[in-house]
């Protein structure tokens, strides 16, 4: 046996939960088919088919066009062209789109609509893996067959500029290149016109064949100002121009010498969503303008309404019209519409190509292809051509031929398009091995949590561990050598590798070894448990499990969020679960104050009504109780004398206690009036979107100084003298960089004032943040080295606290800072008038902590969807890319909400108001159980719907916010541990 704290237990079990969850979350996100062959090369074009003999035609056909121009505009979704913003803002593109030479189409990107995914899929034609949102801040180079590799071993010379990410993917294969960082959302102007500068220069010369241009300014304002800012019109204009100045430099240039036509593209990488951010699958983030402009199009004599396309058959087309091999792996299929004006026998070699190509990386990605509709159909359609070419080159030319071809080339458009969605059907083949070892981690993490409850919410914070016997136990050698034979086999008789089987031998027993060990842990506490239930049954009166009607509804409403999570609907709008859970909790603490204050007789006042009197209370022999309350002793003169310190008469006290309730509730009304969220009602206007529109810049600096104030009124009362002058500094650092990336102003400064990234007013704020933590921790670590002042430990934890909520001032928007405050005030209120006078125990008080926090989350404007993280919040205060502050930065933006009520929690529990040792253990065991549940139960949801219509666009975002949020509990689980002063294991 091994004796451990709760707290400590809690924070390992948590450590292997995350294990866990790190190898579903690689299983359950699957790689995209590939062929098996490295590069496309021009020797493995198919011969023409000819029925009977062998063609003459056995090489890639020549290209359409002599030069290809790119440019690629990030977030521009299909509206900015053919809606009214192209109408208004875009004259001369719309012009060439009613009368001119062009294609118009929409292409719809794949989730994840974030930037790197999507560049790999316009010169792939594959569709990157759900992963690749991580990888998108930090892009390798892209070793698999593409556009621009083929080009390049072509000979074809290529010039790029704009966004740095084509320049991680390809580092040495561009003649000439000036890339442009991605993640300086604030700048909008300088990054394009560090594009543009090189136009007239490249326009002119004749030593380029393709051109790449990739603008962001768009993007940024997107991210800023959201897709209806005044920002979006002039810079649609400026794009517009660009576009003229390409178009009108392409056809100079045919005129003076009788080539090849020229190809303009115009395109998006992905679109914006309502909020101006992107990352999901709603129809304004996936649905992208596709514009072809050449001479060797038909001209119009009106606007026609755009077909839709797919964004990977870019790529086929792209390489046909550049006569390149397609990329092995390309999904895409050819725009027809492209090469209408070909003959039809080259528009049917073209269809070929493409059809054998598809048809190859169809026999390596599914073994039985043979029976594959699309592939037979694609066989069908050889023979059908073969037939055809016989004719063409007998001499016939009668109209059997001609309905033959026309048969023959829609024939090969439908075997295309089969196979080409038989192909995207594969992302939906999941490592099941990794899933199925990192769920049972999960799972059983959970239940040693739940099995583990009674003892680990005892009055001692402690229990013993059955550890010795289990692992010495002859059921875990036999587990070990079972599933190490159910390893060797699986890994030795799968078609497909596994990721669980590629890791070395030694990880992999490891592995083992953990889950054997954890069933027999697992089994030895149920046998223990059994026998504890059967000793209480024989003696009734030891047991103690009284439950109170908060307690029904903390469980239940728990419960049902996590059975909601079963339901697509619900995930899309789970900020509606939470706020219904937050109301009902604000009006069950109503009724525990009236109960206190108003129903129960005067001399019964000294005794809460969610106080009952333990077992422990009457016998020491009842030490591990079921229900297991944190005992705390009445201190309530110290609580009047505190009240009336404040200004607050003993008398009206139950007055405030009263109206706290109903005040949580006003603020929460407001809070979700401020940001729209979800996706059913995230296009609706809110207090947000008016506040960030560029007329009501007075009202959001108004607000925004105030907010500041009021954060350091509420904050500064328990700090030091130099951590308030510090988080003063702070504060108005906050309101300077704002005011100098322009989204608040001064009272003396001119509105028409340049802008700037700000880098010198964030860090002057992180100057004083990460003194201000360094102070707390200071504090921290001299209560639990030096000496064991509780009073230390409490200064050291709020400066901590402090410092983080100056951060999170720093990172959140202007219109945000409200969150910040009511999420102050809702904590000093609540502490002040009801978990401390009403007497909750450390279990009730952590998970409506919990409940309050998930709310935050969604009221910064969170959601489920991947499109609203704010990634400028990871690049305040840096002047170049850097990995690692960029993603905690973005994480910590995110998790505020969340983080703020974990460490005020922790604040609370070891404050002296809470006179017992074992609360920080209770809630840290809490506080893991609750995060347990959700993330155990949805893992195995997502495994059983793992091929419902909407997993990749609901529940695979979800699942990346869950496993995030695992890791962070784990990170404030080991920090509570830190905190807890008998954080002792014993053998």
């Amino acid at each position: 046996m091994v004796r451990i704290r709760s707290s400590v237990f809690a924070s390992c079990c948590l450590i292997i939960e995350v294990v866990g969850v790190a190898l579903f979350l690689v299983g359950f996100f699957p790689l995209p088919p590939k062929s098996r062959a490295m590069k496309s090369r021009s020797s493995d074009i198919p011969a023409e088919p000819y029925a009977g003999y062998s063609s003459n035609w056995t090489n890639l056909p020549p290209p359409l066009f002599r030069r290809v121009v790119i440019m690629l505009v990030d977030a521009m979704r299909d509206d900015f062209v053919f809606g009214d913003n192209g109408k208004a803002f875009m004259p001369y593109t719309r012009h060439v789109l009613e009368q001119g030479t062009s294609h118009n189409f929409i292409a719809k990107a794949k989730p994840p609509t974030v930037t790197m995914p999507r560049i790999k899929a316009l010169v792939t034609g594959s569709v990157p893996g759900f992963v690749d949102v991580i990888m998108n801040l930090n892009s390798p180079a892209l070793l698999e067959d593409n556009l621009i590799w083929q080009a390049k071993d072509a000979g074809r010379r290529i010039v790029f500029y704009g966004d740095d990410t084509w320049l991680k993917l390809f580092p040495k294969h561009f003649v000439e290149h000036d890339g442009t960082t991605s993640f300086f959302v604030s700048d909008y102007k300088e990054v394009d016109n560090n594009v543009t500068r090189h136009l007239d220069d490249v326009l002119k010369r004749e030593d380029w064949d393709m051109l790449i241009l990739h603008y962001l300014g768009l993007d940024h304002i997107g991210h800023l100002t959201g897709p209806h800012s005044p920002l979006i019109g002039s810079k649609l204009k400026e794009m517009d121009d660009i576009v003229k100045k390409i178009h009108t430099a392409l056809q100079s240039k045919e005129e003076v010498a009788a080539s090849l036509p020229n190809l303009l593209v115009i395109c998006g990488d992905h679109g914006m969503s309502e909020t101006g951010s992107h990352g999901g699958s709603t129809d304004s983030e996936v649905r992208t303008p596709l514009v072809l402009i050449s001479s060797a199009f038909p001209k119009k004599d009106s606007f026609i309404v755009p077909a839709y396309v797919e964004q990977t058959d870019i790529t086929p087309t792209l390489a046909i019209g550049f006569g390149l091999p397609i990329p092995q792996n390309s999904l895409g299929h050819l725009i027809l519409p492209v090469i209408e004006r070909r003959s039809m026998r080259e528009q049917l070699r073209l269809l070929h190509i493409n059809g054998f190509q598809l048809s190859k990386l169809l026999q390596n990605s599914i073994p039985a292809y043979e029976k594959d509709p699309g592939f037979e159909m694609f066989r069908v359609s050889e023979r059908l051509h073969g037939s055809w070419v016989k004719l063409y080159l007998e001499g016939n030319t009668s109209e059997v031929l001609t309905n033959l071809g026309r048969k023959v080339l829609q024939q090969y458009l439908d075997a295309l398009r089969t196979m080409s969605s038989s192909l995207s059907k594969q992302l939906s083949q999941y490592d099941l091995y990794s899933m199925i070892v990192g769920a049972v981690i999960i799972l059983q993490v959970l239940l040693l949590l739940l099995l583990s409850t009674p003892e680990a919410l005892c009055s001692s914070a402690e229990f013993d561990v059955p550890l010795s016997s289990p692992l010495f136990s002859l059921l875990f050698y036999l587990l070990c050598l079972v599933l190490s034979a159910v390893h060797v086999i699986v890994c030795t008789s799968a078609e497909s590798s596994c990721y669980f089987c590629k890791i070395s031998w030694l990880m992999a027993l490891g592995a083992i070894m953990l889950v054997s060990a954890l069933f027999c842990v697992i089994l030895s506490t149920i046998g223990k448990r059994c026998a504890s239930w059967q000793s209480q049954t024989k003696s009734p009166s030891v047991t103690n499990s009284d439950w109170s009607e908060l307690d029904i509804l903390l469980l239940v409403g728990t419960l049902g969020h996590v059975l909601s999570l079963g339901a697509s609907s619900f995930i899309e709008e789970e900020h509606q679960t939470w706020y219904f859970l937050l109301n009902t909790l604000c009006l069950a603490l109503f009724q525990d104050v009236c109960r206190k204050y108003f129903l129960l007789p005067e001399h019964d006042l000294e005794l809460s009504p969610c106080r009952r009197i333990t077992s422990e209370d009457s016998t020491s022999s009842q030490q591990h109780s079921y229900r297991g309350r944190v005992q705390v002793p009445h201190y309530d003169d110290d609580k009047t004398k505190g009240a009336t310190s404040l200004g607050f008469g003993a008398d009206n006290l139950k007055w405030f206690a009263l109206a706290t309730p109903w005040i949580t509730l006003v603020l929460c009304r407001l809070l979700r009036s401020l940001n729209q969220t979800g996706i059913k009602w995230a296009h609706r206007p809110d207090f947000g979107h008016w506040l960030t529109s560029s007329e009501h810049r007075a009202e959001l600096s108004l607000l925004a100084a105030t907010s500041l104030l009021l954060i350091f009124i509420l904050v500064q009362r328990r700090c030091s003298l130099v951590s308030k002058i510090a988080l003063a500094l702070g504060l108005l650092g906050v309101y300077s960089y704002r005011a100098a990336i322009g989204n608040v102003v001064f009272p003396w400064q001119q509105v028409s004032k340049d802008i700037s990234k700000g880098v010198i007013e964030a860090r002057f704020v992180y100057v004083f943040v990460l003194g201000i933590l360094f102070t707390g921790t200071k504090d921290l670590l001299k209560s639990q080295v030096i000496s064991t002042d509780s009073k230390t430990r409490s200064v050291g934890l709020w400066e901590v606290y402090s410092g983080l909520v100056l951060l999170a001032a720093l990172l959140f928007r202007p219109h945000n800072l409200p969150v910040l405050v009511f999420c102050l005030l809702i904590q000093n209120v609540m502490t002040q008038f009801i978990w401390t006078n009403l007497d909750y125990d450390a279990a009730q008080v952590t998970i409506m902590h919990y409940w309050f926090g998930q709310a935050f989350f969604y009221f910064q404007g969170n959601s489920n969807n991947i499109a609203t993280v704010d990634i400028s919040a990871g690049f305040v205060g840096l002047e170049n890319y850097v990995e690692m502050p960029a993603v905690m930065l973005t994480a910590f933006a995110t998790y505020a909400g969340p983080l703020l009520w974990a460490v005020y929690l922790v604040c609370y529990l070891s404050s002296e108001s809470i006179r017992s040792p074992v609360a920080i253990s209770h809630g840290c065991f809490c506080y893991a159980l609750m995060r347990s549940i959700p993330v155990t139960v949805y893992i195995i949801l997502v495994t059983v719907l793992r091929y419902h219509l909407f997993i990749w666009s609901v529940f695979s975002p979800k699942l990346l916010y869950e496993g995030m949020h695992a890791f962070i509990t784990a990170a404030v689980c080991i920090f509570f541990t830190a905190m807890d002063r008998k954080q002792s294991i014993k053998t």
